[in-house]
């Protein structure tokens, strides 16, 4: 298993825990033994499929997709149920490993684990008893979200299918918790753990980055890339990474989170100094062979991250509450070794 960089210490962590303590659950506290609703007022949050009101503070949290355990978790409070992880988990225990560390810092016992393989596991989903179902970073679909909000209020995207970015997964999940106040604490806290690393990597500074999703070797016809709505694509302004312009004006285009370009149009991608995907040597052999793709600025320079989806660090490029802290240094250091090639 990777272990977590020199960022990620065992002292950030309780710093941390610390400065959540006065207005977080315990410790050791799950999420059906949260505080109780004195005091509590109502609140409505927006989202795509319309509004959700909570006329209670939740005690009982359920997640489904991707990440959105993430929330509760880093503010203390251990969900009754949540996705599977089965993206970049190693020990295919289900559970990516800043989750496991965060569930043993807590003194909790894993949740239950809804298996999202062929969607969304409604009656299990149920059987937890939640009190709300956190869905802010999702692919929810209209039946889902109606199925769900029969068994319990659904906090679910703003605007974009799996384009919530980080800060705001952050925000509507912990108002849906109650618990709004420290959810900004948290974003404040990974803001600055962000800007404290990119610091020690300049060299990064202003390159024009793009996540190039998907090359089929047998068939080089096109290659499919994350849009500007995508949070992978969002995550490089967050380091400081600049976008091409070719993926900006491609992405003013659609209101999708990816898209595809055809081989025989590779050259408008000259502007692209690194290129960020999911592969391994082979697939970079194949890019730089190819007498079209090959041309681009960041195949010929050997400016390609590659990051292996069986890994913990294969989801670095996906920003989450938890991961951004584990992974952040060694994402940076891959980013910075491409741009000193580019």
């Amino acid at each position: 298993m990777l272990r977590a960089p020199k960022l990620l210490t065992l002292a950030a962590a309780a710093a941390m825990t610390v400065a959540l303590a006065g207005c977080s659950t315990p410790a050791a506290e799950s999420a059906a033994e949260a505080p109780s609703s004195a005091g509590f007022e109502p609140i409505t949050i927006e989202h795509g499929f319309g509004t959700t009101t909570i006329e209670e503070k939740p005690e009982r949290v359920a997640t489904v997709a991707w990440a959105n355990q993430e929330v509760p978790l880093a503010l203390g409070v251990v969900p009754v149920g949540m996705a599977a992880a089965t993206f970049g988990d190693d020990d295919g225990d289900g559970v990516l490993p800043w989750v496991t560390e965060k569930l043993e810092e807590l003194g909790g016992e894993t949740p239950v684990l809804f298996d999202e393989t062929d969607g969304i596991d409604f009656e299990a989903v149920a059987d937890t008893a939640p009190d709300v179902i956190l869905a802010a970073y999702s692919g929810l679909t209209q039946e889902d979200y109606d199925t769900l909000s029969e068994i319990a209020p659904v906090v679910a995207f703003p605007e974009t299918a799996w384009g919530t970015p980080w800060r705001e997964m952050i925000e509507l999940n912990s108002a849906g918790m109650g618990m709004a106040e420290e959810g900004k604490e948290l974003i404040a806290d990974l803001d600055q753990q962000i800007s404290d690393a990119t610091a020690e990597f300049p060299g990064i500074a202003g390159k024009k980055t793009m996540f190039m999703t998907h090359v089929d070797p047998t068939d080089l016809s096109e290659v499919s890339y994350y849009t500007t709505h995508d949070t992978r694509a969002m995550f490089f302004e967050d380091l400081g990474l600049a976008t091409p312009a070719s993926v900006a004006t491609a992405s003013a285009e659609t209101d999708l989170f990816s898209g595809t370009i055809s081989t025989e149009q590779a050259d408008v991608l000259d502007d692209v100094d690194i290129i960020v995907t999911y592969g391994d040597d082979e697939l970079v052999s194949t890019l730089e062979a190819d007498p079209l793709l090959s041309q681009i600025p960041a195949v010929a320079n050997k400016a390609v991250v590659n990051l292996p989806g069986t890994t913990p660090v294969g989801t670095a490029a996906n920003p989450t509450p938890l991961s951004i802290s584990w992974v952040l240094e060694d994402y940076l250091t891959l980013l910075s070794d491409a741009a000193d090639n580019a």
